[in-house]
């Protein structure tokens, strides 16, 4: 807990309380911090432009100092002052803000010399959003700068798609909280590179590759399911790559392969663990927590296995009630790819550090 005074303003993003902006857009002027919903989690910002500010997020977050921070816009106005890319990256930028801002998309472009260095960790690029939200378009807006902002949580904790959530990891860290209900999408920003030798989407999220090839020939993806902690010396063009993050407070298990399989295995480790004296959670879909039911478990369902938009959307949520009931360790159904499933995917696989158990024909390994 930190030594702050924390304002917690109610904001009702369809009838947005002018007074309650602008008194959170002094805040950011000032240098303070204000955390607020935009259409994927909440964020904690600052001035993007005031290198204390920006250093006060990485403090309030206990965030390490190679993990980059994305600034946030309110139109594409504000572009030439966190941003100097010319030539073909400045015409793929302004293709992708015409299809897909505002959104929840995050392009890498070169970093305007405006932008102070802390912002990317010392990179000379720097992510750049157009949040839909309106209640942080009317924040970044009012505060007339472009605002630095990391999801509003202890860094490597679920993040947060709620005030509750929020409330729960900084009052006392932050100046003001923004409850403005909760977010939409439920999982960070799409990531997607336009600056390296490859144009290559760095994070998954609800902007999907097969979207982004609709307008850049050639655009590809990272293997996000590389061994976590490899490449430790590298520096990461963009957050969620190098940590184990979205971690609750249990361990997490994932069990991948056919549905039968899966199940057999997992009220397998139940059992064990159990017996070991531990409390246990399964994370699983709508057409499958009926086989855990009755099992002395805590059991939560992501939505329907057809419906990555769900799951996303209730992800961080289930997490965090997992940690609530004092869950040990969660043993959690790998989804199925596609849409935004990738991005489900791959937040599950960050809060397990990696850890996936081959169910089926395959030999089960972690």
């Amino acid at each position: 807990m930190g030594n702050k005074n924390t304002e917690i303003i109610k904001i009702d993003r369809h009838d947005i309380d002018g007074r309650a902006v602008a008194h959170c857009a002094e805040v950011i002027r000032r240098g303070g911090l204000v955390c607020f919903p935009t259409e994927t989690v909440y964020g904690i910002g600052a001035n993007a432009i005031d290198a204390a500010a920006v250093d006060s997020i990485f403090r309030a977050k206990g965030r390490p100092a190679d993990n980059p921070l994305i600034v946030h816009i309110a139109d594409t106005d504000m572009l030439p002052g966190v941003t100097s890319c010319k030539g073909r990256q400045r015409e793929i930028l302004y293709r992708l803000a015409e299809r897909f801002w505002p959104g929840p998309l995050t392009v890498i472009a070169e970093r305007a010399a405006g932008v102070p260095a802390n912002v990317s960790c010392g990179l000379d690029t720097v992510g750049i959003r157009f949040p839909s939200h309106e209640i942080a378009r009317a924040l970044i807006a009012v505060s007339g700068v472009p605002i630095a902002a990391p999801s509003a949580n202890l860094s490597g904790r679920p993040s947060p798609t709620r005030a509750s959530h929020v409330i729960e990891d900084m009052m006392g860290r932050a100046d003001v909280i923004i409850d403005g209900g909760e977010c939409d999408v439920g999982v960070e920003s799409t990531v997607f590179d336009i600056a390296g030798d490859k144009m290559s989407i760095l994070r998954p999220g609800a902007i999907t590759l097969e979207d982004l090839c609709e307008v850049v020939d050639g655009a590809d993806e990272v293997d996000w399911r590389r061994p976590f902690g490899e490449g430790k010396n590298e520096a990461p063009r963009s957050p969620g790559m190098k940590y184990r993050h979205y971690s609750p407070k249990a361990e997490v298990i994932i069990y991948d392969g056919d549905r039968s399989s899966v199940v057999k295995r997992i009220l397998r480790e139940i059992k064990k663990r159990k017996f070991e004296g531990f409390s246990v959670g399964v994370l699983a879909t709508d057409e499958s927590i009926c086989y855990y039911k009755g099992e002395g478990t805590v059991v939560q369902s992501l939505g329907s296995s057809d419906d990555s938009l769900q799951q996303a959307s209730n992800l961080f949520h289930c997490l965090r009630r997992f940690d609530g009931m004092g869950v040990d360790v969660i043993l959690a159904e790998a989804l199925p790819s596609g849409g935004a499933g990738d991005a489900v995917m791959n937040r599950l696989y960050r809060a397990a550090g990696g850890t996936v158990v081959i169910c089926g024909e395959a030999p089960e390994t972690t």
